[in-house]
């Protein structure tokens, strides 16, 4: 039995236990089944995987403690996660986002959504005046990200959700940059937390998910009836990846700042490198209301080379820095946003937004602090 008093470094290493009241097996059993037997008298706690399944329960379960919410709903992936909050939604209906919001994003609202009748405007959720413009009576979300991705701009999050509710809209928050260890949305009035768990809550690059976790019983419940109905859920061993990958979340996370917070001071100082974007930086815009709101940097880091035709020799040097999408495994990728993550967005838009050719996504992994700074130093044009 979790305590309620429990830090949140100790209720990842707990995640999970107790879920065996059979034989007390200390890892949370995998139960690979379709439907459970039942007597005359009805169901039990369990009926059909897709409504719900014990192992995919004890990730929720201690999602929402993390979070401080009412109840989590998992996904099959980031995408579907966000698909269910946009479920929420009615044809006619408006959406607010971050201008800089990851591209699978702004595919989805764009590419599938607006084909039955919702329309979104992107905005720099930094500056409040533009957010307060965009507002339409016909608002009923804002989605935003903060840090962003993969600009990490940073949004306030109170004032957010204190306009989002002025307007009767729901705020929903991607938090995957930072998890409930360094960012809790909930407690600064978002209605919605949103994770793509293949990041850093899973951890080691192996399984694909996503989770909501909603601040109040009534949009929990919301939630679990369109993930039941559409059936994005996840699967048990996915479920057991994920629990097994949490337990060692507060260890990967401390390491990968500490060395995200030497690798941009390196970056920052490099004559190749025209500016670095990390909120611990006392030049990055925001820098004071993200350690208002959240209890850490991260080990998120962008940066634009001086000289864009030095990318694509830069990205071949690395040998410790795998180039690869994805971000928040054990293992450090860099990411070209431009050509990559962010390649759904017009050509004109990316450039207007800064991400241009030269921008370079780094996810700092648990490698040996001084491999990495060394392999940068190496690749980078001298």
């Amino acid at each position: 039995m979790s305590n309620p008093r429990w830090h949140a470094d100790t209720i990842v290493a707990h995640a999970g236990v107790g879920n065996d009241p059979v034989y007390g097996s200390l890892s949370t059993p995998i139960y690979q089944t379709v439907t459970y037997q039942h007597t005359s008298a009805g169901f039990g706690p369990y009926d059909y995987s897709r409504t719900d399944n014990p192992t995919r329960a004890a990730l929720a379960d201690v999602l929402g403690r993390l979070e401080g919410g009412a109840k989590a709903s998992v996904f099959g992936s980031g995408m579907a996660a966000i698909t269910a909050v946009a479920h929420l939604l009615r044809a006619g209906d408006h959406v607010i986002l971050t201008q800089d919001v990851y591209g699978g994003t702004y595919r989805l609202f764009e590419d599938t959504f607006a084909k039955f009748g919702l329309s979104s405007s992107y905005v720099d959720t930094r500056d409040p005046d533009q957010v307060y413009a965009a507002f339409k009576p016909s608002t009923r979300l804002v989605f935003i990200e903060t840090p962003s991705n993969p600009l990490l701009q940073i949004t306030d999050l109170a004032l957010m959700a204190e306009m989002a509710h002025a307007h009767h809209a729901i705020l929903a928050v991607d938090n995957t940059f930072m998890t409930s260890l360094r960012q809790r949305p909930l407690d600064f009035g978002a209605d919605i937390v949103v994770y793509s768990a293949t990041k850093y809550l899973a951890g080691h690059n192996d399984v694909v998910a996503g989770a909501l976790i909603a601040g109040n019983d009534d949009l929990a419940e919301q939630i679990a009836i369109i993930a039941n109905a559409s059936g994005g859920i996840l699967g048990p061993w996915d479920s057991w990846l994920i629990l097994r990958g949490i337990k060692t979340l507060d260890l990967r996370i401390s390491r990968q700042e500490a060395s995200a917070v030497a690798i941009a001071q390196l970056l920052n100082e490099h004559p190749a490198i025209s500016v670095v974007y990390y909120p611990l930086l006392p030049n990055h815009r925001g820098q004071d209301l993200h350690l208002r709101q959240a209890a850490g940097p991260g080990a998120m880091i962008s940066f634009r080379l001086s000289d864009e035709s030095a990318v694509g020799p830069f990205m071949d040097k690395l040998q410790c820095i795998i180039p690869a999408v994805s971000l928040g495994g054990v293992e450090s990728l860099i990411t070209h946003p431009f050509n990559e993550t962010h390649r759904e967005l017009p050509e004109s838009v990316r450039r207007e937004l800064g991400i241009t050719p030269g921008l370079l996504r780094l996810s700092v992994g648990i490698e040996n602090q001084n491999d990495l700074l060394d392999d940068l130093k190496q690749a980078l044009p001298h």
